[in-house]
């Protein structure tokens, strides 16, 4: 998976289409990501002894093909390719052709 914790993404597809916010975490095996502020779900938890009953909000892990990394020149989608630098590979956006 080319999208990493940390990057900056907008969501292309699905009830929260055209959101953005920052990656959580990831799960490569699933393909999954968790971003910031999308895909809410509430969450009700039971009284546990003398802690109160509470509804929270959490964030629920999305598709990670439904997403798309913003370019960090022109703050837009752009797709990902790979570029070797010396001996290292990294990660560049198409659209404006800078490092991510």
């Amino acid at each position: 998976m080319r999208i990493r914790k940390g990057d900056k993404v907008q969501v292309m597809a699905g009830k929260d289409k055209g959101k953005q916010g920052t990656v959580l975490a990831t799960n490569s095996e699933d393909n999954r990501l968790v971003v910031e502020g999308v895909n809410i779900a509430t969450c009700h938890i039971k009284k546990q002894g003398t802690t109160p009953g509470q509804i929270i909000k959490i964030e629920k892990p999305i598709q990670a093909s439904n997403v798309m990394i913003l370019d960090p020149e022109t703050n837009k989608p752009t797709r990902i390719g790979m570029k070797m630098e010396g001996n290292k590979k990294v990660r560049v956006a198409k659209k404006s052709g800078k490092t991510l």
